[in-house]
C-alpha cells in the first residue's frame, strides 16, 4: 500500500477508522455502565506520535475535536518517560486538555521497534465522579471544585501493571465504584485492542512508513477543508446565540462569533462574547476548539476528513475569561452541551449567508434531568433521562430527524431502549411518542421532539438542567420557522403536580416524570412544502389538522382525511399576500 497515492491514503484512513470502531465495539460490549453499553457516551480516536488526531471515527464529535490537546499535554508532561505497556489517564479541563471532568481520557502510547508511533485513546463520560450531585452534573456548582475529582495526566498503568494506589484513589471518589472499576478496565481493554491492531497495520510499513501515512492523511484533510472554504463567498460573517439563565438567576449572555473567509482559511473570532458565568455553563479552550471544528465541518460537509490538520486553516480567537475561554475556578461540566451548542449555532448562523444551500436549521436544547438513588436491591444507580430528546433542524433536501439527542452528539449518542431502561432502573415507561406540532415549519420541517412519561418507583435525587424549557432555542433558515420550547413536570403519588425548576438539585419521593422535548427548526418557506407531505405528517399524527392549516396553509378534510385542493390554494394565497 502506497501512503502517498489517493487509493493508498483512502485505504489507510479506512483501516484507521476501522480500528477506532473496533475499539468502540470492545468498549460497548465490556463496560459496566449503561451510559456506555446502551448509550455510547464515549469516543475512540487515534493520534500520531506528535499528538495530532488522525482518526476519530467512533463516538461523539464534541469528545474528539479537542483530543489532540490532551495528547500534547501528555507528551509535554511525560516526554522520555513513556514505555510499551504504559497507559495514561486525565480529565481536567484546565491542566490536562480535557473537555470537562466527567470525560475521562485513556491514552495508550503505541510503539514499533521501540519507537513511539501513535496513541490509541478512549474518552468516556463516567456515570459519577463525586462532586456535589450524583451523575456528574451539578447545577449548583459555582466552581470546578464542586464538580468532582480532578485528574491531571497520570500514568495509570506502568509497563502493563496497574498502579493500585491511583486506582483506589479514583474509585474512592465515585458513588458507583463497582461500575467505574469495570468501565476503566473496559477503557484499558479498548485501547489495548486498538494498539494491537495499529501495530499489525504498521508492521508492513515500518515506523517511518506509518509516519508518512499519518502525514499524508493530515495533508489530505487540510486540502479538503481548504477546498470547501474556497467555495464560500469571501468576507466576514457574524452570528450569535444566547443564554437566558446561569443556573441561579435569569441572565442575558451571548456567544458571538465573526468568521472571516479568505483563500487562506477561516478566522473564528469570539470578540464580544459575554464573560464567564457563575454557573457550570462555561467552556475551556479544548471544548471550544472541539465545538468550532464540529460547527464548521458539519456545515461544510461530511466529506472533510476530521483530523487535526483542519486546524492549520482555522485560527480561533477566544477572549480569556469569556464563556468560550473560561479561567479557573469556573465550573464547566455543562460545556459539552452548553455552550458548545451555542458555539455551533452561532457558526451556522454566521456561515448561512456565505453559502445558503448548506444552511443548517437550529436544534432545540434539552429538557430532561438526571435521576439517581438506590434500586430495589439497594444498589446505587445514576440514570440519564434520555428517552425524551429534542428534534433536529432541517437541511436542504431533508426534514429534521424527529429525535437524535443533543446537537453536540450529531447522532452519536444512542437513546436507551425502553425495555433495557426499565430493567436497569426502578422505572416504568408509560409513554414515549413524537410531539404533535412540535416541529418548526418549512419546505423541510424540523424534527418533532419526543414526550416521555416515566414512573419512578422509589425516592430519588434529581439534577435538573432544563436549558430548553423557557424560550425557543432552535431557529429556522431561509424562511423556515423555529420550534417551541420544552417542559419538565412531576406528579407525586398524592396527585400534586408542578413544573420542575429549570436548574437545581432536589430529593423527591416516588413520582411520575413528564418530559416534553422541543423540536427542530425548519428549512425554507412552509408554504412551499408539498401538500402531500403535510398530509403524510397529519396521518402520522406529528402535525395536527389545525397545524397543517396554520403553518403550511394546507386544508385537510377531517372526515375523508384528504387534501381540499381549492381551499389549500386559497389559504396559501392569503398567507403569501399578508
Amino acid at each position: 500500500m502506497s501512503v502517498k497515492d489517493p487509493i493508498g491514503m483512502a485505504l489507510g484512513q479506512k483501516q484507521l477508522d476501522h480500528i477506532c470502531k473496533t475499539m468502540g465495539w470492545v468498549m460497548a460490549r465490556t463496560a459496566r455502565s449503561p451510559i456506555f453499553s446502551q448509550s455510547h457516551d464515549f469516543s475512540c480516536y487515534i493520534g500520531n506520535h506528535a499528538g495530532e488526531v488522525v482518526s476519530q471515527a467512533d463516538g461523539i464529535p464534541i469528545h474528539t475535536g479537542g483530543g489532540g490537546i490532551a495528547l500534547k499535554t501528555l507528551l509535554e508532561k511525560f516526554e522520555g518517560r513513556m514505555n510499551p505497556g504504559d497507559c495514561f489517564l486525565a480529565n481536567d479541563p484546565y491542566v490536562a486538555g480535557g473537555n470537562h471532568l466527567p470525560d475521562f481520557t485513556m491514552m495508550r502510547p503505541v510503539f514499533l521497534d521501540d519507537r513511539l508511533i501513535a496513541f490509541t485513546c478512549n474518552r468516556a463520560h463516567q456515570s459519577d465522579i463525586g462532586g456535589g450531585a450524583a451523575g456528574t452534573y451539578n447545577p449548583k456548582a459555582e466552581e470546578i471544585f464542586h464538580e468532582g475529582l480532578r485528574i491531571p495526566v497520570v500514568k495509570l498503568v506502568s509497563e502493563g501493571v496497574i498502579q493500585d494506589d491511583l486506582w483506589r484513589l479514583i474509585l474512592l471518589n465515585c458513588r458507583t465504584p463497582d461500575l467505574l472499576d469495570g468501565d476503566l478496565r473496559a477503557m484499558l481493554g479498548s485501547t489495548e485492542i486498538g494498539a494491537r491492531r495499529l501495530e499489525s497495520m504498521a508492521e508492513p510499513l515500518g515506523a517511518a512508513g506509518i509516519a508518512d501515512l499519518f502525514s499524508s492523511l493530515l495533508d489530505w484533510a487540510e486540502e479538503s477543508f481548504l477546498a470547501a472554504v474556497k467555495k464560500l463567498r469571501p468576507g466576514t460573517y457574524r452570528g450569535e446565540d444566547f443564554f437566558d439563565h446561569d443556573c441561579f438567576e435569569p441572565i442575558d449572555a451571548r456567544v458571538k462569533v465573526a468568521i472571516t473567509v479568505s483563500a487562506e482559511g477561516l478566522k473564528v473570532d469570539f470578540a464580544g462574547t459575554s464573560p464567564q458565568m457563575r454557573g457550570f455553563k462555561n467552556s475551556p479552550m479544548a471544548n471550544t476548539r472541539s465545538a468550532v471544528l464540529m460547527g464548521l465541518v458539519s456545515f461544510l460537509g461530511s466529506h472533510i476528513p476530521r483530523n487535526d490538520a483542519v486546524f492549520r486553516r482555522i485560527s480561533i480567537d477566544a477572549p480569556l475569561g469569556s464563556l468560550v475561554n473560561a479561567v479557573p475556578p469556573a465550573p464547566v461540566t455543562s460545556d459539552t452541551t452548553y455552550p458548545a451548542h451555542q458555539i455551533i449555532h452561532a457558526i451556522w448562523k454566521a456561515l448561512s449567508p456565505a453559502q445558503p444551500d448548506l444552511s443548517c436549521a437550529g436544534w432545540s436544547r434539552i429538557s430532561h434531568c438526571n435521576t439517581s438513588g438506590r434500586d430495589d436491591k439497594g444498589s446505587f444507580y445514576v440514570a440519564y433521562q434520555w428517552l425524551a430528546q429534542p428534534g433536529t433542524g432541517a437541511v436542504e433536501g431533508r426534514d429534521g430527524f424527529n429525535v437524535m439527542g443533543q446537537l453536540t452528539t450529531l447522532g452519536g449518542l444512542a437513546m436507551p431502549e425502553v425495555e433495557n431502561f426499565e430493567t436497569s432502573y426502578p422505572f416504568r415507561v408509560e409513554k414515549q411518542e413524537f410531539v404533535r406540532d412540535g416541529a418548526g415549519g418549512g419546505l423541510y420541517r424540523g424534527g418533532t421532539g419526543i414526550e416521555a412519561v416515566i414512573k419512578v418507583h422509589r425516592p430519588a435525587e434529581y439534577s435538573f438542567r432544563g436549558e430548553g424549557n423557557a424560550n425557543p432555542t432552535s431557529f429556522g433558515v431561509l424562511g423556515g420557522g423555529a420550534a417551541g420550547f420544552g417542559s419538565c413536570t412531576i406528579e407525586l403519588d398524592d396527585g400534586t403536580k408542578r413544573e420542575t425548576p429549570r436548574f437545581g438539585v432536589e430529593k423527591l419521593p416516588p413520582l411520575t416524570l413528564t418530559i416534553r422535548a422541543a423540536g427542530g427548526g425548519g428549512f425554507g418557506n412552509p408554504m412551499e412544502r408539498p401538500p402531500e407531505a403535510v398530509l403524510h405528517d397529519v396521518l402520522d399524527d406529528v402535525v395536527s389538522i389545525e397545524g397543517a392549516a396554520d403553518t403550511y396553509g394546507v386544508v385537510i378534510d377531517p372526515v375523508g382525511m384528504t387534501i381540499d385542493r381549492d381551499a389549500t390554494k386559497n389559504a396559501r394565497s392569503a398567507k403569501v399576500s399578508v
